[in-house]
C-alpha cells in the first residue's frame, strides 16, 4: 500500500533531530481504501487500534506497517536496529483545545511514525510543527499539514520537541511506535486504554 521507493528517496533531515516527511506516502488507489474504512471515533484521546472497529482497508494498512518490509525501510532510513522492538499503534479522530501541546516522546519509544487522514484540511490549527525548543510554538523548523496521505517519522531524542496550535474537532491520524521492550508495550497499552475509556466517559 505504501510507496517504498519514495520513502527510500525522501531526505532524512537532522535539524533539530532526525525526521522525514513524505506527503504522498500511498500507492495509487490505496489511500481511499483506508479513508473509507477508517474507524468512526467520537471522543478524544489516543486509542489503541485493538479497541476500535474498522474496515479491511484500515486493517490492511496496520498489517503492512507491522511487516518486516516496513520495519526494514525504517531501519535503513534512520540507521537503527529494530529487530527486537515491539510495535504499538494508536489512532486519533477527535481533538480538544488542549491537545497538541509541545512535548517530546517518551524514552521508551525509539521511532515515532505518524500518518494523517484528513481531506481538505482548512483549519488554521493542527499543523504539526518540528520545534527547536520546548517553550515556543513559533520557533519551528517545519510545519506539516495533516492532510490525507502524509507520513511523518522521527527518531525519539531528548530534543524531539513537536506540537501544534489548538484545533477542536475531527483530526484523524495513526501513530505507530517502535518501543524499547515488551514491558514498555504493556505499560503504554494499559495507560492508553485507560485514558481512552475515561475520555469517552467524560466527553
Amino acid at each position: 500500500m505504501l510507496r517504498y521507493s519514495a520513502l527510500q528517496e525522501t531526505t532524512l533531515k537532522n535539524d533539530p533531530y532526525p525526521y522525514l516527511v513524505l506527503t504522498d506516502a500511498f500507492e495509487e488507489g490505496t489511500l481511499q481504501k483506508v479513508l473509507s474504512d477508517f474507524p468512526v471515533i467520537q471522543h478524544p484521546g489516543s486509542i489503541p487500534v485493538a479497541e476500535v472497529e474498522s474496515g479491511p482497508g484500515f486493517e490492511a494498512l496496520i498489517n503492512e506497517l507491522n511487516s518486516d518490509q516496513f520495519r526494514s525501510a525504517i531501519e535503513a532510513k534512520f540507521d537503527v536496529d529494530l529487530s527486537d522492538s515491539p510495535t504499538m499503534f494508536t489512532v486519533r479522530g477527535v481533538m480538544r483545545k488542549k491537545d497538541g501541546r509541545i512535548h517530546t516522546d517518551s524514552k521508551t519509544k525509539i521511532i515515532t511514525v505518524l500518518f494523517y487522514f484528513n481531506e481538505d484540511w482548512a483549519n488554521e490549527g493542527g499543523y504539526l510543527r518540528v520545534l527547536r525548543n520546548g517553550t515556543d510554538i513559533e520557533d519551528y523548523v517545519e510545519e506539516i499539514a495533516p492532510k490525507a496521505g502524509t507520513m511523518m517519522a522521527f527518531k525519539v531524542t531528548d530534543n524531539c520537541w513537536h506540537g501544534h496550535k489548538p484545533v477542536v474537532g475531527e483530526r484523524r491520524s495513526i501513530q505507530m511506535n517502535y518501543l524499547v521492550s515488551k514491558a514498555a508495550l504493556g505499560k503504554h497499552n494499559f495507560f492508553h486504554g485507560l485514558s481512552a475509556k475515561l475520555k469517552k466517559i467524560f466527553s
